[in-house]
């Protein structure tokens, strides 16, 4: 017994270090911008060994040089309560659910459930905390973790330097992350001079950015740009 004993506390002692860690981590970011995330370094090293080669485009911009049609475009796309929730957006996890659940019953009566589509409800507190600090493994503990990094986002940082830094990491294609990136390389431009329309478009791309990326022409990117268009003017900026 006392060697489990043992065994349980060094590993809560490891947990409890571990968050430390990534405390200390999210509480300098209040003024030191992040080189890269998680995920960028996990891009990084798949392109690195990829046949193509590294080909990567990043570069920081401060919050002011971000176009504000843009900061719209990305809240009324990905999290429109941006500015009022905790971090967790509890109405749209429990739709989500809701979703997956009806999604699998037709799924199952029609035998296809290996082609299920999972419906996230993730805002851009957690999907920051996600590809910040975490890898692209899926589990109960990881998703654990997450919430746990979305709290620490929240109560150590401001709404504008999260939205800050999603924008200036946030992946926009194959080896684009951030804002100013997506700018120059779909548009030839800086992200402060970015018009109402190119904004909305890169907002729709950011679920699939990739997919989007080999699909320029796409009617569903048209058709999804010009409703984004017609509720960013609702979106509250931090």
């Amino acid at each position: 017994m006392s060697g489990l004993m043992r065994w349980l506390f060094w590993l809560a002692a490891a947990v409890v270090g571990l968050q430390l860690f990534f405390l200390a981590r999210i509480a300098t970011m209040a003024a030191i911008d992040p080189q890269s995330t998680s995920f960028q370094r996990s891009e990084a090293w798949r392109l690195m060994n990829s046949p193509k080669g590294l080909k990567w485009r990043q570069q920081w911009v401060p919050y002011a040089q971000i176009s504000e049609h843009l900061k719209r475009a990305v809240i009324a796309a990905e999290d429109g309560a941006f500015v009022n929730h905790d971090g967790v957006e509890w109405d749209a996890i429990e739709k989500a659910w809701q979703k997956n659940a009806q999604a699998e019953e037709q799924a199952l009566k029609r035998a296809r459930a290996g082609r299920v589509k999972v419906i996230g409800g993730s805002t851009i507190t957690q999907q920051l905390a996600k590809n910040l600090l975490l890898s692209g493994e899926r589990n109960l503990a990881r998703k654990g973790q997450e919430f746990v990094l979305t709290m620490m986002l929240e109560g150590l940082l401001s709404k504008r330097r999260i939205l800050e830094i999603y924008l200036n990491n946030v992946e926009w294609g194959e080896g684009v992350f951030g804002a100013e990136a997506a700018a120059q390389h779909y548009f030839r431009k800086p992200a402060s001079r970015l018009t109402p329309y190119e904004a909305a478009r890169l907002s729709v791309m950011l679920p699939r950015p990739k997919f989007f990326e080999k699909l320029p022409s796409s009617a569903y990117l048209a058709s999804r740009s010009g409703t984004i268009m017609a509720r960013m003017g609702d979106s509250v900026l931090p």
